[in-house]
């Protein structure tokens, strides 16, 4: 084989009397020549550092974006939810009437996951078909984002969800009314202090005695002769105006809008006299 380049070798012999380590040189024509001797280090090596580049503004703007939608489901699905007071059935306590800054209610979800809703508890719910009018509800996206626009009064709530006192759970009777115009349960007048009328005279639409189903609550609203509830939607029978359990979104819990509003949303239970 040919081999234009040629090689040489050089061995430096001892000197002197003691020993000494022998120096080889190897150079090769056409290359640059190098020299090395025991015990030497090599010549240290250098590596250039990455740098890792900036991501663009509109990729961290989606990252923070997608987390914050995350969370958001997360804590609407599971913890709790921001609702818009969508009429005056529930005035005094919550406003929700013509002319007047809607409510926006904290509503805690994790509670009925362990218990039922107990009588006192102001509760939203989805509307069954008997009060809805056979509307259905929005999917979850669509609710989500009109519940946030209905937040900043850029759209109006769903239309499917209520928000009302539950009165009486089922197979208690609910009717009304004794002879001082109390709504009775299992035959004992309420205490209702929350109660509104509008500055007029105590007085509520009577009806005949309901039992309420198993599994299904009895609810009114605190502005009661202006409230559509479990009197009105009793269709075919009275006792269809109760709304089943597995309805409730949760219980309402606080006023957070406006600030000039905010606090606790009074759970006073009824049959008890608050206790």
């Amino acid at each position: 084989m040919n081999d234009d380049s040629s090689s040489t070798w050089e061995t430096t012999p001892p000197t002197g009397d003691g020993p000494a380590e022998p120096t080889t040189r190897f150079s090769t024509s056409g290359s640059r020549s190098s020299s090395a001797s025991y015990g030497e280090d090599p010549a240290p090596r250098f590596s250039k550092k990455k740098v890792k580049k900036k991501q663009p503004f509109w990729k961290e703007l989606l990252v923070i974006f997608s987390v914050a939608l995350l969370l958001t489901v997360v804590i609407q699905t599971f913890i709790a939810r921001v609702f818009v007071i969508p009429s005056a059935s529930m005035e005094t306590t919550l406003h929700g009437c013509t002319g007047c800054v809607n409510d926006k209610v904290l509503v805690e979800k994790i509670g009925y996951l362990f218990h039922d809703p107990q009588p006192g508890d102001v509760i939203v719910f989805r509307g069954p078909p008997n009060w809805t009018g056979g509307k259905q509800p929005p999917n979850f996206i669509t609710g989500t984002l009109q519940d946030l626009g209905s937040m900043v009064n850029l759209s109006e709530p769903s239309g499917t969800d209520f928000i009302k006192r539950v009165i009486a759970v089922g197979g208690q009777t609910v009717e009304c009314c004794d002879d001082q115009g109390r709504v009775m349960v299992d035959g004992q007048p309420l205490d209702e202090p929350y109660l509104n009328f509008g500055g007029g005279p105590r007085q509520q639409d009577s009806f005949e005695k309901v039992t309420v189903p198993a599994g299904k609550l009895w609810v009114m609203g605190d502005n009661r002769n202006n409230s559509a509830d479990s009197r009105k939607h009793g269709d075919p029978t009275p006792a269809d105006g109760a709304i089943p359990i597995s309805n409730v979104v949760g219980k309402a819990r606080v006023i957070v809008i406006p600030v000039g509003r905010w606090g606790s949303i009074s759970d006073y239970n009824p049959q008890t006299g608050g206790k």
